[in-house]
């Protein structure tokens, strides 16, 4: 039996903005589900996505059944930081990329979730494996896998309440001056480059990130830093570094200069990850630790004595919180 869910709209707003919400998908998703006839208002099938909703109209959704593909083989490992009935936490490796897609040949995060045998019901007809987030391929650490429905939602919730949230490390070359920076600029697709997003644009989405100075490298050169984010735009991270004429060891897109020290990945690391649990209600808290990659950059760059102390979880966030 296909599964169908009823929601209840409590502003006058578009219909694709209302479900995108409700559901915690894109609107590009939310217009697939429209155009498969799924999508229904006061018991009429709806056909247009900006439709505007009225207070207390009830909008029903049938989600179609899935469609399977099989699985890649999958060459890599991922760490497994934690993991019950409802949640799979887990430490990206770098290089992995998350969703399947045309232009990706190799096996993705999503194809090891199926040989794993995560797989939760659809939206538009694709199977989502529970991912509630992504990374980008280069960058690695902590992401949370739902492993039901329920948890799904609860996720996704937090995500735009901003009750879900992670710190991430980088290293940077040149050092910020601020112990402190704080940027908000909007992000949007760069009309130069299809490839990159850039800052500034009257048609892009606003976006804030904070950076905190953790340590300088022994020649001065480059900074660990740690980074909040306050919303989650495509390289948001990389972008208003950019924006501050700073950039990430490893970045091929945005550290385009020949002068910038070259490294095996991006030094880019989703650090701590932080959620309410989708059972118990808890805040919870976990930590990914770096692969070889970042750990020899770091030891050769950096005195690791000074890194341990900034990055003890309970040490990090104070540092954060004193600071806004």
């Amino acid at each position: 039996m296909r599964e169908e869910k009823e929601y209840v709209s409590g502003n006058t707003e578009r219909l694709d903005v209302f479900l995108s919400q409700a559901l915690g998908q894109t609107r590009s998703q939310i217009a697939q589900l429209i155009k498969q006839g799924a999508v229904f208002v006061e018991n009429k099938k709806i056909a247009r996505a900006g439709m505007k909703l009225k207070i207390n109209q009830k909008v029903r959704v049938i989600f179609p059944e899935p469609t399977h593909k099989e699985a890649l083989d999958v060459d890599f490992d991922v760490a497994i930081l934690y993991e019950d009935e409802d949640v799979l936490v887990i430490n990206k490796p770098s290089g992995v990329t998350v969703h399947p897609a045309p232009s990706v040949k190799e096996a993705t995060l999503v194809d090891w979730l199926k040989h794993k045998g995560i797989r939760l019901s659809t939206i538009s007809g694709e199977e989502r494996h529970g991912i509630v987030h992504r990374l980008d391929k280069g960058t690695s650490g902590a992401m949370v896998i739902a492993k039901n429905n329920e948890a799904h939602e609860f996720l996704s919730l937090q995500l735009q309440d901003k009750s879900m949230g992670r710190y991430y490390l980088a290293v940077v070359t040149p050092p910020l001056k601020e112990d402190i920076t704080i940027v908000e600029s909007n992000i949007g697709r760069s009309a130069h480059n299809r490839l990159k997003m850039a800052c500034g644009l009257e048609h892009g989405k606003y976006a804030k990130t904070v950076f905190k100075n953790l340590a300088l490298s022994k020649d001065e050169k480059t900074q660990l830093i740690a980074c909040k984010l306050f919303t989650g735009r495509t390289h948001q991270i990389r972008v208003h570094l950019e924006s501050l004429n700073r950039h990430i060891l490893g970045d091929h897109i945005y550290a385009q200069s020949p002068k910038i020290e070259k490294t095996e990945r991006i030094l880019l690391h989703a650090y701590i990850i932080y959620f309410k649990h989708p059972k118990t209600k808890e805040k919870v808290f976990f930590q990914a630790n770096f692969d070889d990659v970042m750990q020899k950059n770091l030891e050769k760059k950096f005195n690791l004595e000074d890194i341990n102390e900034h990055i003890q979880i309970d040490t990090l966030i104070r540092s954060f919180n004193a600071a806004l």
